[in-house]
């Protein structure tokens, strides 16, 4: 049976199913009832400490609080040594449809599947929706992406292709998520299938954790540097390498550095204020910025994200254009073809040592998210 939903902050119980609330009454985000993210688990299944084969990110299903249900055999990325930057890749952008998204993207259609969702409807700045919308398809579901007026067209086309319906929107990437949210409050059919919201989508995104830790033999680095949007990968990696040490297969939790575009760092301001020594002071004006992925003004759980960063004893800082079109450029002459939003954590890593707060034989892990085969 698919599980439940519970607000964290009230307690409300919500049952699941296709017509289940996107958030709680109170506004907070829901959680799985049973089998939660943050719920800690005695009966671990120990064959997670054996050395073994892991040929998608489903061989940690006994982890996850959703069965199997849509799947293109994503996962098991490769997790690669970047010399160049005292610090290891994982390359995220090897999925089906070229980005991380796609863990949650398997989690979330299969956690649809489970309530007989018969249309899915999803607002994206193109990454997200274009995962939404393949696994969509290979679920058999329609589905209905919001997207910003001047999404890249590769973006679009991979939307369109599948037979997803995009809806453009002109404005800003908060317009697009307001009139997504005003379709499915003004009940329009479908389920909201956000990668904001859903916890389904977290789910996916803990097999990051999984997979590193796997990966490394069990072990966990000293950092993980990670972009920082609506923070689904960076909020999911705490979530996964909380859920490995409470359970003892790892023995701690990886600082979790985060990093945002100086146009829109909310979480940078919540951390530590507009005067720290980590924020350029570009970050009092929004600013155009060639990470586009992370143009997220009001994250939707910015709350847990602050609350991930002080409990692994990370940090966030927010960067400007220039930094991040050099690491952009350096990466693609390294032979890692990704999009401009996945070059600002590889940049992070430079500015965090200059900081102080990386140190040269720092153990450092950095995601690649996003593939340079979308960026026109």
């Amino acid at each position: 049976m698919p599980a439940d939903l519970v607000c964290p902050a009230c307690d409300t119980v919500y049952d699941a199913s296709p017509d289940e609330p996107w958030r709680c009454s109170c506004g907070r985000a829901l959680e799985f009832l049973e089998g939660g993210p943050l719920e800690e688990t005695e009966d671990v299944p120990r064959e997670l400490s054996l050395e073994e084969p892991r040929n998608d990110l489903w061989a940690f299903a006994d982890l996850l609080p959703i069965e199997k249900h849509v799947s293109l055999h994503e996962g098991a990325t490769p997790l690669v040594d970047a010399p160049r930057w005292d610090a290891s890749f994982k390359l995220e952008y090897v999925f089906p449809t070229g980005s991380f998204k796609d863990r949650g993207a398997t989690t979330t259609l299969s956690r649809a599947v489970e309530l007989g969702v018969e249309k899915v409807i999803e607002d994206s700045s193109g990454n997200a929706g274009a995962a939404i919308a393949t696994y969509a398809a290979r679920a058999g579901l329609e589905a209905d992406i919001y997207v910003p007026a001047d999404v890249k067209r590769s973006k679009l086309r991979a939307i369109e292709r599948v037979g997803a319906r995009p809806v453009q929107v002109e404005g800003t990437r908060a317009d697009v998520t307001t009139a997504c949210l005003e379709a499915v409050e003004d009940g329009e059919t479908g389920w909201y299938a956000s990668h904001a919201w859903n916890p389904a989508f977290y789910a996916g995104t803990m097999t990051f954790a999984f997979e590193l830790a796997a990966q490394r033999g069990w072990t966990v680095p000293d950092a993980v540097v990670l972009p920082i949007g609506h923070g689904t990968l960076f909020l999911g990696a705490y979530r996964g390498f909380s859920r490995l040490e409470e359970t003892g297969i790892t023995d701690d939790i990886p600082r979790l550095l985060g990093v945002q575009a100086t146009s829109h760092a909310p979480v940078v301001r919540r951390l530590e204020g507009e005067t720290s020594a980590g924020v350029p002071s570009a970050v009092d004006e929004p600013q155009a910025t060639v990470a586009d992925g992370i143009q997220i003004a009001e994250p939707a759980r910015e709350d847990e994200l602050v609350e991930a960063i002080e409990a692994s004893g990370g940090d966030a800082i927010a960067l400007e254009n220039e930094p991040i079109e050099t690491a952009l450029n350096r990466l693609h002459r390294s032979g890692f073809y990704v999009e401009p939003t996945s070059a600002i954590a590889p940049a992070a890593v430079s500015r965090y040592r200059k900081l102080g707060i990386l140190g040269d034989d720092d153990d450092i892990v950095v995601p690649l998210t996003g593939s340079g085969l979308k960026i026109s």
